[in-house]
């Protein structure tokens, strides 16, 4: 231990927390790392039409993954750098073979080198179908779609992720989630929106219809309020998925950029957790809308984190990473991000929860707010380090080399 984290530790003490107890606990929470930073949701397949759905990285920064052993490597030195074991979230379209099936071909054996590598680096896997991206995603609809034979294409690959999903988690000894997210909806305003909404509902059933064990899978649906091409009406609301997971019991996905910009998603996770059992977040920074930036350390992520924390809500939360910004250093952008969500759950961890609740409950207003404020003073930092150099990670000026010399060896690729 530090001279500087003993004196922070004692520090805590004074508040009545203990640090140990709060480093202990940081290390019992994975972070879902999405593939798609990577290369800028390109993906590994061919059979491809527009990107579509509201999908859109920006920029060029060189060093982009052009290959599933580019990205895997990427992903190593990624990991290197951020303490604890964590999950990889892979997208349906980063396949991994020599052959090229359609969507609705897909197997289990098209992705077993990602099996093979999350077996050697201890690590978890969760998967997505990919409704978007795709010549029968062209018109924002899939299975929403009027046109039967369209949703059967889509319900055949989202039957079929479902169970390379399952195989994952059963070959993993951990439970994949497999989350639905569709780009479907209008750009201008619909004259029927229960039809669609409808079409989506069966064949969301006609997807799930078989029951998995949930030891190997976990269903979750995703919504959004707007994208690209639906500004008018997304026809997988929150509202839609919200009654969706209640009545059939998967679990439901929030995503931080996928609500107007002054609604708190940490504000909804209690007013679900009593109706709904697992909840998958999606940490994103929007600004202004859906643009995914890289997550920083701010007022939204720490109140996220506290919400986590104090409702206790981490042992039937999944928290997975989404953002893709193709403006930066694409390995850094990972780091930074899983980095931040851990230290604005450990800042949660290290609050004096006791003391702040027992304020609440007695109406102290005033003690509540000065102890809050007050909290902010102390010596995180140094608890942070500490877990840092226990895992023997980088910090400081000492990362910012680690990321640029690794970003030098990348900037090559064409």
């Amino acid at each position: 231990m530090t001279n500087s984290y003993d004196s922070a530790r004692a520090q805590f003490a004074d508040w009545g927390v203990d640090t140990e107890a709060a480093l202990a606990a940081l290390t019992t929470v994975p972070i879902s790392v999405h593939c798609w930073q990577g290369d800028d949701v390109a993906g590994f397949e061919t059979k491809t039409g527009t990107s579509g759905g509201g999908i859109q990285a920006t920029g060029n920064h060189p060093g982009r993954a052009r290959n599933p052993d580019e990205l895997r490597a990427d992903l190593d030195f990624a990991f290197a750098q951020i303490p604890g074991k964590h999950r990889l979230n892979l997208h349906a379209c980063y396949l991994d073979s020599d052959e090229n099936p359609d969507r609705d071909a897909i197997a289990y054996h098209h992705f077993t080198p990602w099996v093979d590598w999350a077996k050697d680096n201890g690590l978890g896997l969760d998967f997505n179908p990919t409704f978007f991206a795709h010549a029968k995603a062209d018109d924002n609809l899939t299975l929403s779609h009027p046109d039967a034979g369209v949703r059967d294409f889509w319900i055949e690959h989202g039957k079929r992720c479902r169970e390379i999903a399952a195989t994952m988690g059963r070959e993993l000894g951990s439970a994949a989630v497999n989350n639905i997210w569709v780009p479907d909806g209008s750009k201008d305003t619909p004259v029927d929106r229960m039809a669609a909404r409808r079409r989506l509902e069966a064949s969301l059933d006609a997807i799930m219809a078989d029951k998995l064990p949930k030891s190997e899978l976990i269903d979750a649906v995703e919504s959004k309020l707007f994208g690209i091409g639906v500004e008018s009406m997304t026809v997988g609301s929150h509202e839609f998925y919200l009654g969706y997971a209640i009545r059939k019991g998967t679990a439901l996905c929030l995503d931080m950029g996928h609500f107007h910009p002054t609604e708190s998603v940490a504000d909804k996770l209690s007013s679900v957790a009593l109706s709904v059992e697992d909840i998958l977040l999606h940490v994103s920074r929007p600004v202004r809308w859906d643009s995914d930036h890289v997550i920083l350390l701010n007022d939204d992520l720490l109140a996220m984190a506290q919400e986590l924390v104090f409702a206790d809500l981490l042992p039937r939360t999944r928290i997975g990473l989404d953002f893709f910004d193709a403006t930066i250093s694409r390995t850094a952008a990972w780091v930074i991000g899983v980095r931040n969500m851990q230290k604005a759950l450990l800042r949660a961890f290290l609050l004096p929860q006791t003391q702040l609740k027992a304020m609440e409950e007695m109406l102290d207003f005033t003690g509540r707010l000065v102890l809050s404020e007050e909290a902010r003073d102390l010596p995180f930092a140094a608890v942070w380090a500490e877990h840092c150099a226990r895992a023997d990670v980088p910090t400081g000026t000492h990362l910012l080399a680690t990321l640029e010399s690794y970003q030098a060896k990348v900037a090559g690729r064409g």
